[in-house]
């Protein structure tokens, strides 16, 4: 069901995105694609800290 969602928020948002011209839109959509990149990078850091404690407990 969130796949489905996910889609079509997403094929709204780049009609919008179109519709604002190529300046525009491209300077949004950079964003938008360098946030998520940013926030994947922390959560896997985030991640990555909680099984190192994890691990470094069973040595």
């Amino acid at each position: 069901m969130y796949l489905l969602l996910s889609i079509i928020l997403s094929v709204v948002l780049g009609y919008i995105l179109m519709i604002m011209g190529p300046l525009v839109g491209g300077i949004i959509a950079f964003g938008v694609v360098v946030g998520c990149i940013f926030r994947g990078l922390y959560l896997l850091n985030d991640i990555h800290k909680k099984i190192s404690n994890i691990s470094s407990e069973e040595d």
